[in-house]
């Protein structure tokens, strides 16, 4: 049943795309028979009790690109799934270390969600918040490698090892809420950021491609239920400016795992809201 209603949504909303009414498409994919229940359980990004980190400077005297794609410069790993388990915000901070750690030392390391999933006092699969995974891993003083703790989907005890460390950080800056122009200096001088978006209903959880854009997405701290990793920016002739997100719901799901999210378009989705990275 939930099937049937998905299919005539998806449909509905592909005629009004031909139309030239709607900036993306949607397909059927893995998530499609979830339900809200099921679904919001993938949303899994909890603000707890707030840590703040420094704050970014905007940077001076340089020249900002008009477009910017960091797998092109092997700074992003493959996409990962992180199957029926909320650790989205694993995923997101693994992805910004992984993008510091490689601008660091020349190196792109695939890092273990399974390890901030485990050890870093955040709620595993029922939640988590990124600057908390950030500040695990200062305290820590390292993560552990994806190969040595690999992702399992549920939680599972602690079992770091030192030994495997795979990277480390000295903290975490923030990026001043809600702008837009100050995100995309980030991205462009920094490399790829963790960000929370609102990531609810079926638009989201069945888009396929083209550039998101929705009423129902919110932008306030509130409505933020769902970390990604921000990878890059780019415009499309038809549909205007967009960022380039990463997903960790498989490359079944979206734009080969991609999502790209309609930029300069009143902070959408909360993209700008609560965005982050770790400091190396």
């Amino acid at each position: 049943m939930i099937f049937m209603k998905k299919l005539k949504k998806i449909n509905e909303h592909n005629a009004r795309y031909e139309r030239g009414e709607e900036s993306f498409t949607m397909a059927l994919n893995h998530l499609s028979d979830l339900t809200q229940e099921e679904y919001k359980k993938l949303n899994g990004y909890r603000k707890g009790e707030r840590r703040k980190g420094s704050t970014f400077m905007r940077p001076f005297n340089v020249n900002i690109p008009d477009k910017i794609d960091w797998r092109e410069n092997n700074y992003v790993t493959p996409i990962k799934d992180q199957g029926d388990c909320g650790s989205c915000w694993a995923f997101s901070a693994t992805g910004a270390l992984e993008g510091q750690h490689k601008r660091k030392t020349g190196k792109l390391v695939s890092l273990s969600e399974q390890n901030l999933v485990d050890c870093s006092h955040n709620d595993g699969c029922e939640g988590g918040y990124m600057d908390l995974a950030f500040g695990y891993v200062q305290e820590n003083k390292g993560i552990d490698t994806e190969e040595s703790y690999p992702y399992e989907g549920r939680d599972g005890k602690c079992r770091f090892k030192k030994k495997n460390v795979g990277a480390t950080d000295r903290g975490f800056i923030d990026i001043e809420s809600g702008n837009e122009e100050v995100l995309k200096e980030a991205v462009a001088t920094i490399g790829p950021i963790s960000v929370a978006i609102d990531a609810s209903g079926d638009k989201f959880q069945m888009y396929e491609k083209g550039v998101y854009k929705s009423k129902h997405c919110g932008s306030t701290n509130e409505s933020l239920n769902h970390g990604v990793l921000l990878v890059g920016y780019d415009t499309d002739q038809k549909e205007g400016d967009y960022w380039i997100v990463k997903n960790s719901w498989g490359t079944d799901w979206g734009n080969n795992g991609y999502i790209w999210i309609a930029r300069n378009h009143s902070n959408m989705c909360g993209i700008a809201t609560d965005a982050s990275y770790p400091l190396l």
